[in-house]
């Protein structure tokens, strides 16, 4: 994905906050939060070997996980009852999934019904795919409310997981506000990539505030600042983001689950930042 240059307003940058990576400093309000981890971010160990990386996962205490789709599928070339299964052994939960193509509804009802069948709760269009204007996503907010209608009819729920580009304003509107306006709430929900959200020069605190109950799911995933204006995703507590913060104010806006996601890794291997990702998360008090 390409990676924008562009200024952080100022009042959106915090001190960064280093949490001891240790899980004797858990804090015991962590029990209480439902946190898991976005598979793309172990995405080359899952293509060499899924059901090896899906254990070493489990072994660093992820209770849940949030897929995509590969070239695989959804299910990484098992049925959707063997993959269920599997995760089963290791005591990991498929609680969403991003999905391609939602703009097929065949397709999509199809996906739907394979992933109701093992539990899943949301399927999550991971990027519009519409023209970048006003009239392109009042066209896929109607879409939105279709895919709704389909995941509502098979008992599960429908999302849609933000970049920058929504966050920004276009004819003097926000595309994320078209979203949100023209989907229903019953139908639609959004996960907020807080990340994206800070790329976008936008702070999530006043989103969650704007439209509460409507930012169920969230990826965190710290920022870093490199040369030139760019930017890239990091190792969590390594960052800028002050995630303690948002996240508390999030679940009180309504803000129940917590993806952990990192896309790009400096001296780090992916599973190692996976690892080092979970015991942020037990550390941090929200």
């Amino acid at each position: 994905m390409k990676r924008r240059e562009f200024v952080i307003k100022s009042s959106l940058i915090t001190t960064s906050i280093l949490a001891p990576m240790s899980l004797s400093s858990c804090t015991s309000s962590f029990s209480e939060n439902r946190v898991g981890i976005q598979l793309y971010s172990v995405r080359d160990e899952m293509n060499k070997n899924p059901k090896e990386t899906l254990k070493n996962i489990a072994s660093y205490g992820y209770k849940y996980i949030e897929g995509y789709e590969g070239d695989l599928g959804l299910f990484w070339g098992m049925s959707n009852v063997e993959y269920k299964n599997y995760l089963d052994s290791l005591g990991l939960t498929m609680i969403a999934s991003h999905c391609g193509d939602t703009n097929n509804l065949v397709s999509f009802n199809e996906k739907c019904q394979q992933a109701s069948e093992i539990g899943v709760e949301y399927l999550i269009c991971p990027w519009a795919e519409c023209e970048r204007s006003v009239d392109g996503f009042k066209s896929i907010a109607k879409t939105f409310n279709e895919c709704g209608e389909i995941a509502k009819k098979h008992n599960m729920k429908f999302s849609y997981h933000n970049h920058d580009y929504s966050f920004k304003k276009i004819d003097g509107v926000f595309l994320q506000d078209i979203l949100m306006n023209e989907t229903q709430k019953d139908l639609v929900e959004y996960e907020m990539d807080i990340y994206w959200v800070y790329a976008a020069g936008e702070d999530p605190k006043e989103w969650f505030d704007k439209h509460p109950g409507r930012f169920t799911y969230c990826h965190v995933k710290d920022y870093i600042s490199l040369q030139n204006g760019n930017f890239e995703s990091c190792t969590l507590g390594k960052g800028i983001i002050d995630f303690p913060s948002i996240l508390s104010h999030g679940k009180t806006r309504g803000l129940t689950t917590l993806i952990v996601e990192q896309e790009a890794y400096t001296g780090t291997s992916q599973l190692e930042s996976a690892k080092d990702n979970f015991l942020y998360m037990s550390s941090i008090d929200i």
